[in-house]
């Protein structure tokens, strides 16, 4: 896998997307070619015609990520890729049609978007089929064993069998004996065999949830010596999940890691982007201030903003100021979390959360400092007592000023239950580990994603 932006990517997914550039490139310069002829040169060098074809690149590659088609894992059927592939095609074809019709200049020359699209529509559609084939070959992947048991086990196997993008192909599991010294004995005698000149495995996975007496030491290091990758189930996991699992999660897994560094030098730097972003929104939102406030206002009785009480660095409280979304008389009965569908959130008040417009006031709270453009959500003081009790770590997300958006919502959405806050907690957990400016950068670009797919939102 490669890391950028402190995110682990699959390697086939990079090799995707780059194969994919140079396939819009292409089609767009072998249509400039054949329309042209020997005047191509002086269009692409003289008339901005290279720039027209890195702009015609940049914008398909960014419909393609929109509509997920670098995301394997949120697509269930194979043929949902082709219907997207052609949704982006069809939008792009829209996209540039307007733009040629409003900006005549931003044209190539006649008929080359045309004869562009049509090379571009077939080869994508013949290089997505092959990409497919190529990724169901046994000889592209790796052969993976699953040195675990119960539970842990199960999941990393899961995992690899449904993310395809990994290019991992398992090859066997055991579940652990009773016996610890059987177990040992049995898991030295299935590594041993795959021993050889050349090894029948690639990689293999430790995930026992107990390695006392249970882990083949020197049957691992036998291995490892012969070229074979030994890794351990919480990486994988951590690489391929972009969130740190909380079972099997040991203090010494915060003491001897590399991440959890929180550098001043870091805070100023993610400070003054925060204040920039947050500066940036708010000029952009101000023309619509009036509007929302009127909105608000006659869609329901009560204030048009609305102030929590939430809970920030070090455990300090400040107030979020938000458009109100509710009823007045929304909490009469106490603090609870929002649901989805939930009765008490007023039409306009469930508009503004599927378009995050309500949160739009909490820049003033980016601005004062008491929240971050990026970072945990902040929680509500009346839950976080309960949720330290049942949820190991979960103080930690205290450590850094609240966000206004983070990996959680990017990657996982809204938390409404335990479970929820638990899972958003493995996000949590993963951002305040590899936290930086680039990855700041990557959630704000991502954020818009979200916003304009209307995920996660209650």
């Amino acid at each position: 896998m490669i890391r950028l932006f402190n995110v682990y990517y699959p390697t086939r997914t990079i090799v995707l997307l780059l194969c994919e550039a140079l396939i819009v490139s292409g089609s767009f310069l072998l249509a400039t070619a054949l329309v042209l002829g020997p005047d191509t040169y002086l269009v692409l060098s003289y008339e901005y015609g290279a720039l027209k074809i890195l702009f015609l690149t940049a914008v398909t590659l960014l419909c393609s990520y929109y509509f997920d088609l670098y995301e394997p894992q949120r697509i269930s059927e194979r043929w949902e890729i082709y219907f997207r592939l052609l949704l982006v095609l069809g939008f792009l074809s829209f996209l540039l049609s307007a733009i040629t019709y409003l900006f005549p200049a931003a044209d190539i020359a006649h008929y080359v978007l045309l004869l562009g699209l049509a090379f571009l529509t077939a080869a994508l559609v013949v290089w997505r089929s092959a990409y497919e084939w190529f990724l169901g070959r046994g000889a592209f992947r790796e052969r993976v064993y699953v040195l675990g048991a119960g539970e842990r086990a199960q999941t990393i196997v899961e995992m690899l069998r449904s993310r395809k993008d990994a290019g991992m192909s398992v090859i066997g599991w055991n579940d652990l004996p009773s016996d610890r010294s059987e177990s040992r004995e049995d898991f030295a005698d299935i590594l041993e065999s795959f021993r050889g000149p050349k090894p029948k495995i690639d990689r293999v996975i430790v995930a026992l949830q107990d390695r006392r007496g249970a882990l083949p030491v020197r049957e691992l290091l036998k291995l490892r010596f012969d070229g074979v990758i030994i890794e351990e189930a919480g990486t994988l996991l951590e690489r391929l999940s972009g969130k740190l699992q909380l079972d099997g999660l040991r203090p010494s897994s915060f003491i001897y890691s590399e991440g959890f560094r929180i550098k001043p030098s870091q805070q100023i730097a993610r400070r003054i982007a925060s204040t920039i972003a947050a500066a940036i929104g708010l000029l952009l939102f101000l023309p619509l201030f009036p509007v929302i406030m009127l909105l608000v206002k006659i869609s329901s009785p009560g204030p048009i903003f609305f102030r929590q009480t939430r809970v920030g660095l070090g455990g300090r409280s400040f107030q979020v100021v938000k458009f109100r979304t509710m009823r007045q008389d929304a909490e009469i009965a106490g603090a609870k979390w929002a649901t989805k569908n939930d009765p008490r959130v007023t039409r306009l008040g469930m508009l503004m959360r599927k378009t995050r417009l309500d949160e739009v006031p909490q820049l003033w709270n980016v601005l004062s400092g008491d929240m971050g453009f990026v970072g945990p959500r902040p929680e509500r003081p009346e839950f976080v007592p309960w949720l330290v009790e049942q949820i190991p770590y979960f103080e930690l997300r205290h450590m850094i000023r609240p966000g206004l958006t983070g990996w959680a919502q990017v990657r996982y959405g809204y938390g409404a239950t335990l479970e929820e806050t638990r899972q958003k907690l493995e996000y949590d957990l993963y951002y305040i580990k590899h936290m930086s400016l680039s990855l700041d950068l990557l959630i704000m670009f991502e954020t818009v994603k979200t916003i304009l797919r209307r995920r996660g939102a209650q």
